[in-house]
């Protein structure tokens, strides 16, 4: 069977780590990796758009020497009305590795189990494996560890870069903060949290106070307030949000030399200020370079394993 990355429960700390290593060594260029991936193929399935993973995933698999194509399946089918596990048995036998941005966690899964190649996770509702392995390497390249820092991700606790940092930074030795309203809907899936935990051995904190809950934080982490797909619930959600807004009175609590992240695309004024966003303290563009870089890694270790 395919070795794939469905969600972020799917790689253990060694392997994280593993793929972090080969990350960095490919961004440094400490080794030839130029046409690591020549004469490989990248399919990308894409049900909803992205600036981001679509351009990071095509140049990152460029840059190894492979090439990536596109293809668009909104509505969740291909053609006239080919099944999802007929269209992707086929594609296994174009390509070499598949990666699928769609919206249900379900469908992911589909794709797995009918893939014969490795199927990469670009993001669904549930869960955004790349995004961490992302954050994890430029958290690494600002602090020079991970173990024993502190991340408090502020805003929805629910939604799926929420999920992927709780499991993926817990998985590394660090202590995660989840600073969001006092609601069952904006607070972490209890059954994602306690695996996270069961899984990492570490206590994640779920904190409604903002000021509280980045107190000591070394990494200030935020995303949008309306994620795709929760467009009807924007009303709601603009009333709910405001004051975990990540803006310099907030940060002023974290640790002195605390860093700011955002996955982007960034609302300035709503989630984060602009004073925040460009002030020395964020890290938000090295983070966005990055996902190309750990995508590259990924890339590499699942292909070359």
């Amino acid at each position: 069977m395919p070795r794939h990355v469905l969600s972020d429960f799917h790689l253990e700390k060694g392997e994280i780590l593993e793929i972090l290593d080969l990350s960095e060594r490919i961004k440094l260029r400490l080794g030839k990796y130029g046409d690591a991936l020549e004469g490989r193929t990248l399919i990308m399935l894409f049900e909803l758009a992205s600036l981001r993973t679509r351009i990071s995933f095509e140049a990152g698999m460029t840059q190894l020497g492979g090439h990536a194509i596109f293809y668009d399946v909104t509505g969740g089918g291909f053609t006239r009305g080919e099944t999802l596990e007929d269209g992707v048995k086929v594609l296994s036998r174009y390509a070499d590795c598949i990666m699928a941005r769609v919206l249900k966690q379900g469908d992911i899964e589909r794709i797995g189990a009918a893939a014969t190649v490795p199927v990469i996770n670009g993001m669904t509702e549930r869960y955004h494996p790349c995004q961490n392995l992302a954050d994890l390497l430029t958290i690494r390249e600002k602090k020079g560890r991970l173990e024993g820092l502190k991340i408090a991700y502020v805003g929805d606790g629910w939604c799926n870069t929420a999920n992927s940092t709780m499991i993926g930074c817990s998985s590394v030795g660090m202590d995660v903060a989840v600073v969001c309203p006092d609601s069952p809907r904006y607070s972490p899936d209890p059954e994602v949290l306690s695996k996270a935990e069961e899984r990492s051995g570490r206590n994640i904190t779920i904190s409604h106070d903002p000021a509280e809950g980045v107190t000591g934080a070394d990494v200030i982490y935020t995303d949008v307030w309306v994620s795709a797909g929760m467009e009807e619930e924007k009303r709601e959600r603009m009333e709910a949000f405001p004051p975990y807004q990540v803006n310099s009175d907030l940060v002023s609590h974290a640790e002195p030399d605390c860093i700011v992240m955002h996955c982007l695309p960034a609302h300035r004024g709503l989630e984060i200020t602009s004073e925040v966003m460009d002030s020395p303290q964020s890290v938000v563009i090295d983070q966005a370079e990055n996902r190309m870089h750990a995508q590259k890694g990924l890339l590499f270790w699942l292909l070359k394993k």
